[in-house]
């Protein structure tokens, strides 16, 4: 069968630029962000000098924004977690960058070691805990940016929907000394 498709008729890809699509500023589907997410993760000198540790709360640091998300280094010391929660109406991406870290949900129980990543729709509720011996370095990528984590009663379905207006607030507005200064919740 002879078809005549603009690719066999001109040969290369590469050489044609106009069959080409132009790369997008910014990332617009999940793909694209789980590839933001990667990239960042495979430039250490982007992030590993920002890294702190912090035995008494999980440190935040958010390290990038777009139209329509936020990009966030969270690090973690042996025994820290989040509690089990979803994400509002944001969607995102959990990269793990260093370490080990434990997802837990309604239905499983993961070991995320060192380049795992995790891709979540709104309302899916999981708890991150770093169950491992050492300290754990994670990246996680929010679209839209996170206004809301509510949490969830233990294996109970949601409690009271407690939003933490307090990170929120922090999460949405301009940070201090510029869009990578230090957060915590």
């Amino acid at each position: 069968m002879n078809s005549d498709s603009d690719l066999q008729i001109a040969g290369d890809i590469l050489e044609v630029p106009h069959l080409l699509q132009a790369p997008r500023e910014h990332p617009a589907t999940v793909a694209e962000f789980a590839g933001l997410a990667r990239t960042i993760a495979a430039d250490r000198s982007r992030w590993e000098h920002l890294v702190r540790y912090d035995a008494t709360t999980r440190w935040y640091h958010r390290l990038l924004t777009g139209p329509g998300y936020e990009v966030w280094l969270l690090s973690w010391v042996p025994g820290q977690g989040s509690g089990l929660h979803d994400h509002g109406g944001s969607s995102g991406v959990l990269t793990v960058l260093e370490g080990t870290l434990t997802e837990r949900t309604e239905r499983a129980t993961r070991a995320l070691g060192t380049g795992a990543q995790r891709v979540f729709a709104p309302g899916y509720a999981h708890e991150v805990v770093n169950d491992a011996l050492e300290p754990a370095v994670s990246l996680h990528v929010y679209h839209p940016g996170l206004t809301e984590m509510p949490m969830h009663g233990a294996r109970t379905g949601p409690a009271a929907r407690t939003e933490h207006s307090a990170h929120a607030a922090r999460c949405a507005a301009p940070a201090a000394h510029g869009p990578a200064a230090r957060v915590t919740a």
